[in-house]
């Protein structure tokens, strides 16, 4: 798996809010086919905010790592070919 330099994460199972460790990420929405546009999100000062794709809400949480989320498992990794 290739990691990304900024964090990705996705809401497969359309979870009301998603806690994060990080305040700059991409949100993709579902993992693909089911992606949206993959879009940078900065929350700046605040500890809130919400994807303009698929309305999801991120909270940043600072005892989270970047790759922890709460529910688990909102981490999307980018699985590459080995061909």
């Amino acid at each position: 798996m290739a990691s990304h330099s900024i964090p990705h994460f996705h809401n497969d199972a359309g979870h009301a809010k998603i806690e994060i460790g990080v305040k700059e990420f991409m949100c993709v929405g579902a993992q693909p086919p089911y992606d949206h546009p993959h879009v940078y999100l900065d929350m700046g000062d605040a500890t809130e905010i919400v994807c303009p794709y698929c309305s999801t809400l991120y909270v940043y949480n600072p005892d989270l790592a970047a790759n922890e989320t709460i529910p688990a498992g909102c981490v999307y990794e980018v699985v590459e070919d080995a061909a």
